[in-house]
């Protein structure tokens, strides 16, 4: 498909054609269509821009990620496709492993993702066909086997495009969870540790950029973005920036 830059729904025809080419390539599955599509609708509704919330979201999620001992990303085929390149380059700024772990699992899948993923320089790619050897309790898919160096034994899971019994689970067991979730209202968003409303193309750049910065800070002052962040709070004042947005579309 030939897009030009210029055409005002440019980056929202190019995510949507890159999805189309990754189902085809095996990498992303066809659920996947689905899922960006609900996800593109919420996108609409805050404008397609970085909210306050989400940046105010992005710093507590980073100093989460800069104080963690075993951070992990966990990677379905959307995020592979959709921010493969930036996922790699977050996981070496914030010194965290990468996982595999899909909802529509299977072995050949885990292997395009993981290539795909070793493409923009990931060292090691956990979770992949027998790693996945641990089971989460309290997750009704194939999202429960996790692999016992990865998400196994990490204290702090980012979970970009997320269902909500994994991450709840998660939570359960002890782990802070980082959603990435355009809909303040799911299930994901709700149970999460830091949810960063936003789409997973602005934010995981916001990370980085984020991490990059914060590196140099001290502990102390990443212990302060923790302690001072509310989820609860951070998506009803999303909700609110949602509302306002809508509102000023109303014509009198």
């Amino acid at each position: 498909m030939n897009l030009s830059p210029h055409h005002p729904r440019f980056l929202s025809l190019k995510t949507r054609d890159d999805l189309v080419k990754a189902v085809a390539s095996g990498l992303v599955a066809p659920q996947g269509l689905i899922a960006q599509g609900r996800g593109e609708a919420f996108d609409y509704l805050i404008g397609e821009r970085t909210m306050p919330t989400a940046s105010i979201a992005t710093l507590a999620a980073v100093a989460l990620l800069l104080e963690a001992k075993s951070p992990v990303i966990s990677v379905n085929g959307n995020a592979a496709a959709l921010a493969g390149k930036e996922i790699v380059n977050l996981a070496s700024t914030v010194s965290a492993s990468i996982e595999v772990n899909l909802f529509h699992r299977t072995l050949d899948r885990e292997k395009l993702i993981a290539r795909h993923l070793k493409n923009f320089g990931a060292k090691e790619i956990l979770g992949v066909g027998s790693a996945a050897s641990k089971t989460i309790g309290g997750i009704s898919s194939p999202r429960a086997k996790v692999d016992p160096n990865g998400i196994g034994k990490a204290d702090v899971v980012l979970i970009p495009l997320e269902d909500g019994d994994r991450a709840q689970a998660l939570e359960n067991q002890g782990k802070r969870v980082i959603a990435i979730d355009l809909n303040p209202m799911s299930r994901t968003s709700q149970v999460a540790s830091v949810t960063i409303v936003d789409n997973l193309v602005r934010a995981i750049p916001a990370l980085i950029e984020s991490s990059r910065k914060m590196k140099k800070l001290p502990q102390s002052q990443l212990e302060k973005y923790i302690s001072s962040f509310n989820n609860e709070r951070n998506l009803a004042n999303a909700i609110e920036q949602i509302v306002q947005y809508l509102q000023g579309w109303i014509k009198n």
